[in-house]
């Protein structure tokens, strides 16, 4: 799922008071996400054409891919205590606005969807990169508390060590060498309810950082991890709602003027015409166990049943990797079963990443792509549109579209394949499932 999010509720039942995560349970809310090349994005920039975006985007999910196979298969498989994380601080898809403490403090934080901390720059950093936000002061919220080493919560992080007073240290490493430093405690993060009423979530893990440095963006002041881990906000929240359940549907990147939206609690179960395949977690990251890839027109691909260093399932679904990516030899041949049917001349992706591209001069001749299923477990199948397989690219010899996906031994179904998707992760079951939608609306 990388984007800023604001934050709209949609509660059971109203209220004007303030609602505790304790007194939660029956609520539901849902948090508007806004991509980092939407208008409404700090990192917006308005002289860059769509085309310039996808390269970008392209560029960022390659470096993306690399990390994760990197953290995958570094120990032949996705450690629960690895140290290095994934992202690259400037290598993100999506921001997310946090308001943490007592009184509420904004934090615009990277969201990443393959990590599971929480965390922000705090006073007194003193080796911390330049941001151009205040520092959070933990001594100005009433609501924060420093962990000790033998908590549950410290336990969970993947580098840990006993302060003064046994408060719970960690460093992260991420692999372009930037790291941070800080102390792991507890806090208030509030969200605002379309009706007016604050949410507030109490005793949520956060770590204040005391060192940050490397590649990060001075227009960032934190991160917060949507992934699968025990420290995330998704693990963290998401069990105090009437459901253990979280959905997203991410709006087509054409559609500058909507915003994408992530639903926790009940209100986000996916309904209507739907499939449903089982899901796993492996480390931070939701995995899940694709079967086979339909071209319409063409044959099927299959897909081996294994990945290197994934042990329950053979592909991970984010939502923060733009491009899908497959192995090399079923990359081949869904090329093939493509190029069988688009009777289109065929282009070279200036970038060279993206492996099969076609020139198109009119709507015409998008007309003339395919739609392409993936075939999950559990007879899930997925039928995407040209519109999510295909990406626009502009070459020499002028407009040209190239599928949108590339090559990995660590196969990654991205957030292009996405769109217009809802897609919903019970964590009860555990499943994941697909329904088509207009996003615009959800």
């Amino acid at each position: 799922m990388t984007i800023v999010i604001l934050l709209a509720l949609s509660m059971a039942a109203a209220s004007a008071m303030t609602t505790t995560a304790a007194a939660a349970a029956t609520a539901s809310f849902s948090i508007e996400l806004i991509h980092r090349d939407s208008p409404k994005s700090p990192f917006y920039n308005h002289s860059a054409t769509s085309v310039d975006r996808s390269r970008a985007a392209i560029y960022r999910s390659v470096h993306e891919a690399r990390r994760i196979a990197a953290r995958v298969q570094r120990k032949g498989g996705i450690e629960p205590s690895d140290a290095v994380s994934r992202v690259v601080p400037d290598s993100f898809e999506y921001l997310m606005e946090l308001r943490v403490g007592t009184p509420p403090f904004s934090i615009l934080a990277i969201v990443d969807t393959g990590s599971d901390l929480i965390w922000a720059n705090c006073v007194p950093c003193t080796d911390c990169y330049r941001q151009t936000a205040p520092l959070f002061d933990p001594r100005n919220s009433s609501s924060y508390r420093t962990l000790p080493c033998d908590s549950n919560l410290c336990k969970a992080l993947p580098t840990i060590a006993c302060g003064a007073g046994s408060s719970c240290e960690y460093h992260y490493a991420y692999q372009d060498r930037s790291n941070i430093d800080g102390v792991l405690g507890t806090e208030d993060l509030t969200f605002d309810s379309s009706a007016g009423s604050p949410v507030v979530f109490s005793n949520i893990a956060f770590g204040c950082n005391s060192k940050s440095g490397g590649s990060f963006s001075s227009r960032t002041a934190g991160l917060a991890g949507l992934g699968g881990g025990p420290v995330s906000l998704v693990s963290q929240i998401v069990p105090t709602l009437d459901k253990k359940y979280f959905s997203y549907c991410l709006v087509p990147k054409s559609d500058t003027q909507a915003s994408s939206k992530v639903i926790f609690g009940s209100a986000g179960v996916v309904a209507g015409s739907k499939v449903t395949t089982p899901m796993t977690v492996e480390g931070a990251f939701f995995v899940l166990r694709l079967e086979e890839i339909i071209v319409d027109g063409a044959g099927s691909v299959p897909v081996p049943p294994s990945a290197p260093g994934l042990t329950t399932g053979n592909i991970i679904i984010d939502s923060g990797t733009t491009v899908s990516f497959l192995p090399a030899g079923v990359l081949s041949s869904l090329v093939q079963e493509v190029s069988r049917v688009v009777s289109l001349p065929k282009a070279t992706d200036p970038d060279g990443t993206l492996p099969l591209c076609f020139t198109v001069t009119s709507e015409a001749d998008r007309q003339k792509l395919p739609f392409i299923t993936f075939k999950f477990a559990g007879e899930a199948s997925v039928r995407l549109s040209p519109k999510t397989m295909f990406m626009d690219e502009v070459s020499f010899a002028g407009q040209m579209v190239c599928l949108a996906v590339a090559d990995s031994n660590t196969p990654v179904f991205g957030n292009t394949a996405q769109q217009n998707l809802h897609v919903g992760y019970d964590l009860d079951i555990p499943a994941v499932s697909f329904a088509s939608a207009d996003c615009t609306t959800l």
